[in-house]
């Protein structure tokens, strides 16, 4: 996984979180995805910072977690994630920053 990647989400997703957790209604296909508690705090988090290494540092912050296995468990997720088409990854260019 490459943390100098900035995330998008899918204007397309309409979310809600219940309970903890968070429905995702993609109304491009119409299809449901769900997320428990951690991968709430995931999604809350890429809204937030639109980078992976913000969101990475905070998971690995405010949960007791080994961070080659963060780094796993946050790829896996965000790989389900692009293939549902609720978000997109871009390569952030060292020379685009200001």
């Amino acid at each position: 996984m490459n943390l100098k990647q900035s995330v998008s989400l899918s204007p397309d997703a309409l979310f809600q979180e219940v309970s903890g957790e968070t429905v995702i209604l993609d109304m491009a296909s119409e299809t449901y995805f769900g997320l428990d508690a951690v991968g709430t705090r995931v999604w809350q988090l890429m809204q937030e910072k639109r980078q992976l290494q913000p969101v990475f540092d905070a998971l690995l912050q405010e949960y007791e977690v080994e961070s080659e296995t963060l780094e796993q468990d946050l790829a896996s997720l965000l790989t389900s994630l692009e293939e549902a088409g609720l978000i997109s990854l871009a390569t952030v260019h060292p020379d685009s920053t200001s």
